[in-house]
């Protein structure tokens, strides 16, 4: 979808619809899409004189949302275009369409919803828009943002110097601005060298449900126009971590079941690689994820209780794994769904059918009516219901990691949830490995080419953070690390004594 429509001034007969405005709700995650607004039929109440007036230079995608919006904030809108009797249909009927040099002429903040290419366009309405306040929501693409060295506001501002820019709406989709900003971003950057039209337009913001954020002078709108460019910046580092784990037990896989057998015994299992070595990867993925997880907070705690103080900074590696946990936990619950998925999906493979029939026909040759291994077949039932369990937490995990739900939550809600309920999953999950792997650890056969069972090298991580977990609730540890997050210090001269009652100090010890 465009971001803006491209369009350039003309001079002419005044063509305009009368202005009208529905009697909204006031419900800002309503959608605002409706054909009563859509349809310009005329049916609506008109506006009342002391709404505010703002004026709208573009006829795209982006001008059109902005336009819904803004009229469903109870905002007169006057909507400049080259050729008003071709768009005047596409707007809301409360909106008034006219040409260009007759939109600018009342309202005070002007929205330039045009691409940088078409500025230069909009210099014959210089004089008329002189003193007024542009609003620029343009943003460049990724080869102009590297071409051009100034911002399109800078660019604008200096095609405009009687006006005052202001960067603004660039990060907010076109889709938001209809659905209500519930549905998307709610968050508005917005720049400027004048400090009062920051405010109107952060005004206006707050009108149209949104939140401003302040970004400083008109500099800063580089950097602002930078943000719809990056994709997912937050997900890189932990997106390489989950890739690079995955590639090291796939290899490490292959040479276990696969290549091992084909070198020492000359059977040809590669049919494996596509799903049995990716199945029995992914848990391997999952299970080192979610201990990963965990493992910063506790190198955390022990850097506060080896200090004696919180207020010592972590080191700059520890503080962005701190604040890369969200996704690496979210990695982690994808590797566990896809490795249930998986495992559905191997009985339907031929090779497990043949399995199967062999097994039988052996079972017949050697004359045995009932196969039946009591222990295999308990091992089987509690690995499989260990497993339910651990996806299932994490699935709680992930639900509530979303922001429309954290944000239902309290505080104390949240983190019951995500470390508590999160440290029980890693248990379950431990339980779980540990009731697969069961005796065959000590089994010489299960060491191919000297290589340890998965099981057992995946096992590391997670003993650490469960052991350290364990170390944390003894008495005296933790409630020398409640002291330290409720602000006490080492080598502080001020005493510090926790409440009588030792769980009221538990309980408000997340600083």
């Amino acid at each position: 979808m465009s971001r803006t429509g491209a369009s350039e001034p003309c001079v002419g007969q005044t063509l305009c619809q009368p202005a009208v405005a529905a009697k909204m709700s006031g419900e800002m995650d309503k959608p605002l899409i409706s054909r009563r607004l859509v349809d310009s039929d005329g049916s609506l109440a008109e506006a009342p004189s002391e709404a505010p007036r703002v004026g709208i230079l573009g006829s795209g995608d982006f001008a059109r949302s902005l336009a819904t919006r803004l009229v469903g904030s109870g905002v007169s809108v006057v909507v400049g275009s080259r050729n008003p009797k071709r768009t005047v249909g596409l707007f809301p009927a409360a909106a008034q369409v006219t040409f260009q040099a007759e939109a600018v002429g009342a309202p005070e903040v002007i929205f330039v919803a045009v691409f940088r290419e078409h500025y230069s366009s909009l210099c014959g309405l210089s004089d008329q828009l002189a003193g007024k306040i542009l609003v620029d929501v343009s943003n460049p693409t990724e080869r102009e943002h590297l071409q051009h060295r100034e911002s399109n506001a800078e660019y604008l501002a200096s095609l405009f110097p009687t006006c005052t820019v202001v960067k603004a709406f660039n990060v907010i989709s076109a889709w938001t601005l209809q659905a209500g900003p519930r549905d998307g971003n709610r968050q508005v950057p917005i720049c400027s060298d004048q400090p009062e039209a920051k405010r109107t337009v952060s005004e206006l913001a707050h009108t149209m449900g949104f939140t401003p954020v302040d970004m400083g002078s008109l500099a800063s709108a580089r950097e602002v126009e930078a943000m719809p460019l990056r994709l997912l910046p937050s997900w890189k580092v932990p997106t390489v971590l989950a890739l690079g784990i995955f590639i090291f037990f796939y290899v490490y896989n292959f040479i276990r079941d696969v290549l091992q057998p084909y070198v020492q015994e000359g059977k040809n299992k590669f049919y494996k690689l596509p799903l049995s070595v990716v199945n029995t990867t992914l848990p391997c993925v999952a299970y080192v994820l979610l201990s990963l997880v965990y493992l910063p907070g506790v190198l955390a705690a022990t850097l506060q209780l080896w200090h004696g103080t919180k207020y010592r900074r972590f080191p700059d590696w520890l503080d962005h794994w701190l604040q890369h946990r969200k996704q690496i936990g979210l990695l982690s619950f994808f590797c566990a769904s896809l490795h249930a998925v998986y495992s559905v999906c191997l009985p339907v493979r031929y090779s497990y059918r043949y399995d199967l029939v062999n097994l039988a026909i052996k079972q017949v040759l050697a004359n045995k009516s009932h196969l039946w291994v009591e222990e295999n077949v308990w091992r089987m039932e509690i690995y499989l219901s260990l497993g339910v369990l651990a996806l299932g937490m994490l699935s709680l995990l992930a639900v509530t990691s979303l922001p429309s739900i954290a944000n239902s939550l309290n505080w104390r809600e949240f983190s019951f949830v995500q470390s508590t309920l999160g440290f029980v999953a890693l248990a379950l999950s431990t339980l779980h490995t540990l009731t697969y792997g069961w005796t065959r650890a000590f089994e010489e056969s299960r060491y191919k080419f000297y290589l340890p069972p998965t099981f057992t090298l995946t096992l590391l991580v997670p003993c650490v953070v469960i052991l350290a977990k364990g170390l944390f609730l003894l008495p005296c540890v933790s409630r020398r690390l409640s002291r330290i997050r409720r602000g006490w210090e080492k080598d502080s001269a001020v005493k510090f004594t926790l409440p009588m009652d030792h769980s009221l100090a538990q309980k408000t010890s997340h600083v």
